[in-house]
């Protein structure tokens, strides 16, 4: 016979019921009829009406009389913002998420982890009519917005690593990452770059950009980000933007107590301005091993420069724009014109026998591979070809090739395809091509290539403001922060070849852009450790 039911037992009961209702229509977004209460729930009619109406009365439901069913109620909302984000979060954020509305005129949002996915905490609506509209309280996945990658970039290593094991990589829409690889790959890009992108990955034709608040103690509270159709919210404002999303939510870090957030190993890794002069479009760096020093371009402003990390010089001006570049006995090779020049240390330029031998079609990427032979991309019947410049045979391509370098021991020849954001890989004597690696969209475009002796491979990311390494494997290895959008090629010398040489371009930025990138058009120099 079993036991009389106590009053704490039946109050009890009556909670798991309640609990119940609440789960129920808590993942129902639609929201549920009574009727469909009692059916799943298997609940007595009368039970189901008192509980209906006592959740109601206290906000946790509400009921939309048109459609007759049940959905959540503000008062969860109120409860999870105030679980997920502390009220020193959201009173910090007003004013940076105000700030960023009003200057980009577009929807500005404070999200919180929660598990595998973000709650929307706060929303302030933008200028347009057509704008994001996605409701505080709704949760998303991390790996499909800018606000869960932010959060996840954020987080020490093995926690990320663990979190992105667990997510489902469930494709929301067709440009959703569901590659963990890949997904891994953007993460250590946001983290060195300080922001995330969503592009289009949540909703098709709206784009976001957000950055994570981290407080002194390291911890990640959140997440803010700026989410407007992906017609005005270009790629290329979302590059411009995005460290104005980032200033702002270390300002909001910075507001939840007394000490700055620590900043990560990387950030502490800082590329240096070389002393000399800015170029509009600084391009094809290659380092002159035999001199010890450092030849590139201003290609628009056609100029041959030299250069140290000590400092540049011009050493010749050019009547033409500059197309090629490569080092040579006693000075360089540039073409410009109606073909190929020989620049002497002293500036002189002349035509020698150093330049017989050179291409003479326009390749849209040249290099030497370790014994000197010339290697080029040229067009080839609507394909494009990539060999020896004598003629032998190499490898075709769909897509133009824009950087070429071969590795220490001259067996592999890695190719930058920035169309795709892929980098190719070739074995000597092979006729397979290895995709490398392919960038995340948002990142940048590959922009020149360099090989360390370890096998690692360096470039530029144009757009991306930073440069970044591969593993031999493909595996990203680390990223550097630029303080320009534009860099636009890199070169590895030096006395011990670990310094990584980084031209950028001036002229592609806007007006606005050059009073956030002052140093755009510079050449730089950073140590790398690597190889």
């Amino acid at each position: 016979m079993p036991s009389p039911k106590t009053p704490a037992t039946e109050g009890t009961a009556s909670l798991d019921k309640a609990l119940d209702v609440l789960d129920a229509v808590g993942t129902a977004p639609a929201g549920l009829s009574q009727a469909d209460l009692a059916a799943q729930l298997q609940l007595p009619r009368t039970t189901l009406y008192r509980l209906l109406g006592t959740l109601v009365q206290r906000g946790l439901l509400r009921r939309d009389p048109l459609r007759r069913v049940y959905g959540l109620g503000m008062r969860c909302f109120e409860y999870a913002r105030a679980a997920y984000a502390m009220p020193d979060l959201v009173a910090a954020a007003g004013v940076e998420l105000r700030g960023l509305r009003d200057m980009t005129g577009e929807t500005v949002y404070l999200a919180a982890r929660d598990g595998l996915d973000v709650v929307a905490l706060e929303r302030w609506d933008g200028a347009h009519s057509q704008r994001s509209r996605s409701a505080p309280g709704q949760r998303k996945p991390l790996h499909s917005t800018s606000q869960g990658k932010a959060i996840l970039a954020a987080l020490p290593a093995d926690q990320r690593e663990a979190l992105v094991k667990d997510l489902p990589m469930t494709a929301v829409t067709p440009r959703s990452i569901t590659d963990r690889r890949r997904l891994l790959a953007e993460l250590r890009i946001t983290a060195a770059r300080g922001w995330s992108v969503d592009d289009e990955e949540m909703v098709m034709g709206t784009r976001c950009c957000g950055a994570a608040i981290v407080d002194s103690t390291g911890a990640v509270r959140g997440a803010i980000s700026v989410a407007g159709p992906a017609f005005r919210l270009t790629s290329e404002r979302v590059e411009l933007l995005g460290p104005e999303v980032a200033d702002a939510a270390r300002r909001i870090g910075a507001q939840l107590s007394a000490a700055q957030a620590p900043r990560g190993p990387q950030a502490s890794i800082e590329a240096a301005a070389v002393p000399g002069h800015w170029a509009f479009e600084g391009a094809l760096p290659q380092w002159h091993a035999a001199l010890g020093l450092l030849v590139w371009a201003d290609t628009l402003a056609p100029a041959l420069h030299v250069a140290t990390a000590a400092g540049d010089r011009i050493l010749a001006h050019a009547d033409a724009p500059i197309e090629a570049l490569l080092p040579t006995p006693g000075g360089v090779a540039a073409r410009w014109g109606a073909g190929w020049h020989h620049v002497a240390l002293d500036g002189t330029v002349s035509s020698s026998a150093a330049t017989e031998a050179l291409p003479r079609p326009q390749a849209l990427a040249l290099c030497a591979d370790p014994a000197g032979a010339l290697w080029a991309c040229t067009a080839d019947n609507g394909r494009w070809a990539v060999g020896p410049v004598d003629g032998a045979a190499g490898w075709s391509l769909a897509e133009p090739v824009t950087a070429l370098a071969w590795d220490a021991a001259g067996e592999l020849l890695h190719m930058a395809a920035p169309g795709s954001g892929t980098v190719w890989t070739a074995r000597r004597g092979s006729t397979t091509l290895r995709r490398l690696a392919t960038l995340p969209k948002g990142s940048g475009h590959l922009a020149g290539l360099a090989v360390d002796a370890a096998g690692g491979v360096w470039s530029a990311l144009r757009g991306g403001w930073g440069v970044l390494r591969l593993e031999a494997d493909g595996t990203l290895d680390r990223m550097w922060a630029l303080p320009v959008p534009c860099p636009s090629g890199v070169a590895l010398g030096g006395e011990d070849g670990r310094t990584l040489f980084v031209t950028s371009a001036r002229d592609a930025v806007s007006r606005d852009a050059l009073d956030a990138a002052p140093q755009s058009g510079r050449l730089f120099s950073l140590r790398t450790h690597a190889g």
